[in-house]
């Protein structure tokens, strides 16, 4: 007696690589920030980013990291993202003005974990004369 063969497929449909703009961030611009609270910095950090989604990612700034937005309120939105080997972190930005935010970020980076709290202002666009890295 034949039995017969039953093929089932699967559809794997990868992650999207970009990640949206959280609707808690539409009005903030990417641009110059300066950034405050950086451990072991004595001045703020100037950095210079395409969009302002991408300070949740402060600790790896210029990393090649995959983000998740977990949570999104009109004031406020809580990302996920992973680096590879070079760690992950778990960041909630706060956005008091569309020029400032607070950022609460934790992980781990270079295998050792990592815990503070950033103020970030956007001071304006990026430029060719800007000290600071674009990100």
């Amino acid at each position: 007696m034949r039995r017969p063969l039953i093929v089932l497929s699967v559809l794997v449909v990868p992650a999207a690589v970009a990640v949206a703009q959280p609707s808690a961030l539409t009005q903030v611009a990417g641009g110059l920030w300066e950034v405050s609270g950086a451990p072991g910095a004595r001045a703020p950090v100037r950095v210079c980013v395409g969009q302002a989604l991408m300070l949740a990612q402060f600790e790896h700034r210029g990393g090649d990291c995959k983000r998740t937005v977990v949570g999104n309120t009109a004031g406020s939105t809580v990302i996920n993202y992973s680096c590879g080997g070079a760690g992950f972190g778990h960041s909630r930005i706060d956005v008091i003005t569309p020029r400032s935010l607070r950022i609460d970020t934790q992980g781990i980076s270079n295998q050792l974990p990592f815990a503070y709290v950033l103020q970030a202002h956007r001071v304006g666009d990026c430029g060719k004369s800007a000290s600071s890295s674009r990100h």
